[in-house]
């Protein structure tokens, strides 16, 4: 999903024949990037949910994802996309994160 929400906005400067596109255009070209993370989405999260004999609770396979969103959008932003850098405060937001894994996945 990185790439077909943020994509668009590095590869503008990269290809002029994208700035052609508009907005509907890049709507049209993110969802089809985004329907091959769908495909693998879905079947993942219906095998992986408990209620389908799977091993995680909902709340468990949203943390999953949203950790492996966040992880996979900062190497886009610093090494392909190039835009940012690692600030003390992402280091310590991504900090969090994983103490919400630790609370979401630990068993009271």
């Amino acid at each position: 999903m990185t790439l077909a929400w943020y994509g668009h906005l590095y590869y503008f400067k990269k290809f002029s024949w994208v700035t052609t596109l508009g907005l509907f255009g890049v709507i049209l070209i993110s969802w089809g990037v985004a329907f091959f993370e769908y495909v693998f989405q879905v079947p993942a999260n219906k095998i992986g949910f408990d209620g389908n004999g799977g091993p995680f609770s909902l709340f468990e396979l949203k943390i999953i994802q949203e950790v492996i969103s966040l992880t996979v959008f900062s190497i886009f932003a610093i090494y392909i996309f190039k835009t940012d850098k690692l600030a003390w405060n992402y280091i310590v937001g991504f900090a969090f994160m994983v103490l919400a894994v630790f609370f979401i996945f630990k068993k009271w």
